[in-house]
């Protein structure tokens, strides 16, 4: 693992008594894509803002890429992508211009602005409509356009809040594309979503906050062990049979079973799985699949937060 590109020791922030945020501590590395779920008001963008120095946190503190948030916010801003859920586009202005703007606040030179922009715009789909005025733009195309700004100076951490909220399905696969594309060993990302695919899909780990404080860390794997319990595996036979569970070895605990079919949790499931076929099939039993029983990180998330679901054994 890279070093420590974002760092958050016991960070907090109250707003005039509300404590939006309560004792984070997180690390996301160089080369590490971390997704921060949790439910409307949890503190994710509030976290987010912090880390981006644009709110002073109450208590605690932030690095990002080695530089403190409250003492060194020119250099923090000037390693940092930002994609924010209201990214406040300058509607009258064309793309170009737009990009040009922030190009020059940057310090980049315009022969850098112009291939990186073209670069950006092209990968996202957008090089046709660079002289179109941001007014005609559709919600899908803005959001695209903020994170081309928020790529332009080629920062070594992304913050990125909803990355495709408001887009179409194939823009919103385009920008995953992209975010994969972004992972490097020199680059740590923090992606703020609700569409809980697209963290499993994107995050090699998941942290999620709840009311201010975090009560989840770890990879989906890790997870869904604390949450859900060990691996839960399904056998189905040819036939209805009685008494399958008395087959099974000693690190196989049955918990249901129906007609022609079993279920059993071990935390072995490479060295268990052979004994199971091994014992089912010198008792004459036909067996017709054995796969794991898929557990979702919805089911995860919704335990975590201590949201009510109906989560099969």
């Amino acid at each position: 693992m890279g070093v420590p590109m974002i760092e958050a020791e016991g960070l907090g922030k109250n707003f005039d008594g509300f404590l939006a945020v309560d004792d984070v501590t997180l690390e996301v590395h160089a080369g590490e894509v971390v997704a921060l779920l949790g439910p409307n008001g949890a503190g994710k963008t509030t976290t987010v803002r912090m880390l981006a120095s644009l709110l002073r946190p109450t208590r605690g503190r932030a690095r990002v890429a080695g530089f403190d948030v409250e003492t060194s916010p020119t250099q923090v801003r000037q390693r940092l992508g930002l994609l924010t859920e209201h990214h406040g586009l300058y509607t009258r202005m064309r793309a170009a211009e737009y990009l040009a703007f922030f190009g020059r606040a940057y310090g980049l030179s315009p022969a850098i602005l112009l291939r990186r922009s073209q670069a950006w715009m092209e990968t996202f789909g957008l090089a046709q409509d660079a002289a179109r005025r941001l007014g005609e733009y559709s919600k899908g195309m803005r959001q695209k356009l903020a994170l081309v700004r928020a790529l332009l100076h080629e920062p070594p951490v992304l913050l990125l809040d909803e990355p495709t909220s408001a887009m179409d399905p194939a823009s919103a696969h385009q920008v995953r594309q992209s975010i994969h594309l972004l992972r490097s060993e020199q680059r740590a990302l923090l992606i703020c979503t609700h569409n809980l695919m697209e963290a499993e899909a994107l995050a090699d780990r998941i942290a999620i906050i709840r009311a201010g404080r975090l009560v989840a860390v770890g990879t989906v794997d890790e997870l869904k062990r604390s949450f859900l319990g060990e691996p839960l595996m399904e056998i189905r036979l040819a036939h209805a049979v009685d008494g399958a569970a008395a087959l099974l070895p000693p690190h196989a605990m049955a918990v249901a079973n129906g007609p022609n079919w079993l279920r059993y949790r071990t935390d072995t499931p490479e060295s268990v799985n052979p004994q199971v076929l091994l014992a089912f099939a010198g008792a004459g039993l036909r067996v017709v699949t054995l796969s794991p029983v898929e557990r979702s990180l919805e089911e995860v998330y919704l335990k975590a937060i201590g949201a009510p679901a109906e989560i099969s054994p």
